[in-house]
C-alpha cells in the first residue's frame, strides 16, 4: 500500500512519538495507521478501538508483528481503560478517528451517536488534558481530532466551498454529534490551553470501507447482480478524497498545525452521486469480466431520498494548501480504479462482512 506524503517529515526529522489512534481498525483509522507505522516505524502507535460492526481486525492484519504496534479492544468511554493506556504508553498524541459516521444508522437510532462521539470524545478529552497536566503540559502535546464537511450543512450550486469560517449548521443527528464534538475539542483548547488540532475532512474512499457505504455497496452490489440504490435523483454532490490523501493530510496537520486551530481537508474533486456511480458501474464493466449484469448501469435504482439530505458538500481547502502546503495527489478518476481493484482483489475480506444482520439493514434502509 503507498501513500502520498508530501509536505510532511521523514522519521530522521523528528523524535519518535507515542501514539494513541483511536477507531483504529475502522476504515479510515486503519488506513492511517498504516501509513504512520509504515512512515515512522519508530513511532509507538497503539489502537483503541471497541470492534463495533465497522471495526475489523482484518484490516490491522499486517501488523500483528510489527514491533512498536499494540491493538486494545476497548471504549473510548471507558475512562480508567483510558487513563490506563495514558500512562502505562507514555502517550504524547492521540488521534481521535472514532465515531459512529453513518448518516442512515444515525436516522435509526441517534443515541449510539451522541454516546460515542459526544460522550466519547469528552472522555478522551479530559483524560488526556489531566495526562498532559500531570506531565508539565508539554508543547509537543498533540490530540487530533477527526471530523466532517457535514457539521457546516449543505450547499448552493453556487456557493462557495466550505471553509474553516463557515457557520455550524448540522442536518443529521450524526452531523449533529460530531458538531458537538467539535466544539468540546475548541473548548478544551481555549479554556485549558490543550495542545488540540481539528481537521474536517470531505467524503473518503478507498480500501477497508464498510460495505454500508456508498462506493464499497456500489462495487459488492454489481459483483452480486443486485440492485444500486441511489438516493432521491442522484444529483446531490459530495467532494471525494482519496482516504491516502486524507492520511498524508492529518500528518501534515500534526506535525506542521498550530495548536488551536482547524484545517478543511478536501480532495478537489466534485461529483454528482449519479455520476459517480456510472463512473463504478463502467470501471467494473471494464475490470471484472464475470459480472451477472452487464452493462452494470441496468442495476441502477432510484430510491426514496433520505430525510435531511444535504444537496451538496464541498471543502474550501485554500488554509491547509497555503499555511502546510498540504495538497491532494489523487485524482477521482485514478483514485475510483484503486479502489475498484482493490475490492476486487479482496474479496476475502468483505464478503465475511456480508451476515444476515447486515442484509437485513441494508433492506431497512434501501427499501
Amino acid at each position: 500500500m503507498t501513500f502520498n506524503s508530501s509536505s510532511v517529515p521523514t522519521s530522521a526529522d523528528r523524535a519518535p512519538r507515542r501514539l494513541i489512534i483511536t477507531g483504529g481498525a475502522g476504515f479510515i483509522g486503519s488506513n492511517f495507521v498504516h501509513y504512520w507505522c509504515q512512515k515512522y516505524p519508530s513511532d509507538r502507535v497503539v489502537v483503541l478501538d471497541a470492534l463495533t460492526y465497522a471495526g475489523n481486525l482484518n484490516n490491522l492484519a499486517a501488523l500483528e508483528n510489527h514491533p512498536s504496534f499494540r491493538f486494545v479492544k476497548g471504549d473510548i468511554c471507558d475512562r480508567a481503560t483510558v487513563d490506563a493506556l495514558l500512562r502505562d504508553e507514555s502517550i504524547d498524541t492521540i488521534v481521535h478517528f472514532a465515531a459512529e459516521s453513518h448518516v442512515d444508522r444515525s436516522i435509526l437510532g441517534p443515541a449510539a451517536f451522541v454516546h460515542t462521539n459526544v460522550v466519547g470524545t469528552f472522555t478522551l478529552l479530559e483524560a488526556f488534558r489531566q495526562h498532559w497536566q500531570s506531565h508539565g503540559q508539554p508543547s509537543y502535546y498533540r490530540f487530533h481530532h477527526i471530523s466532517t464537511d457535514e457539521v457546516y450543512g449543505s450547499l448552493g450550486p453556487d456557493d462557495p466551498g466550505f471553509s474553516e469560517t463557515t457557520p455550524y449548521m448540522p442536518n443529521s443527528p450524526y452531523s449533529a454529534s460530531k458538531a458537538g464534538s467539535d466544539h468540546l475539542v475548541r473548548a478544551y483548547h481555549h479554556t485549558y490551553g490543550l495542545p488540540t488540532l481539528m481537521t474536517n475532512c470531505s467524503n473518503n474512499y478507498g480500501p477497508y470501507h464498510f460495505p454500508e457505504k456508498l462506493i464499497p455497496l456500489m462495487c459488492i452490489n454489481i459483483l452480486m447482480g443486485k440492485p444500486l440504490p441511489v438516493y432521491g435523483d442522484g444529483q446531490n454532490i459530495r467532494d471525494w478524497l482519496y482516504v491516502g490523501d486524507h492520511c498524508s493530510a492529518v500528518d501534515t496537520v500534526i506535525h506542521r498545525g498550530t495548536p488551536g486551530e482547524t484545517y478543511n481537508i478536501g480532495g478537489n474533486n466534485e461529483v454528482k452521486n449519479i455520476d459517480l456511480v456510472h463512473m463504478l458501474c463502467d470501471l467494473m464493466d471494464e475490470l471484472a469480466p464475470e459480472l451477472p449484469v452487464r452493462p452494470a448501469r441496468k442495476l441502477i435504482t432510484f430510491v426514496k431520498d433520505r430525510p435531511g439530505h444535504d444537496r451538496r458538500y464541498a471543502i474550501d481547502a485554500t488554509k491547509i494548501r497555503t499555511e502546510l502546503g498540504w495538497t491532494p495527489a489523487e485524482t477521482v478518476a485514478g483514485g475510483l480504479r484503486r479502489t475498484v481493484e482493490w475490492y476486487l482483489a479482496n474479496r476475502d475480506w468483505w464478503q465475511p462482512l456480508l451476515s444476515e444482520e447486515y442484509q437485513a439493514y441494508y433492506r431497512q434502509v434501501y427499501a
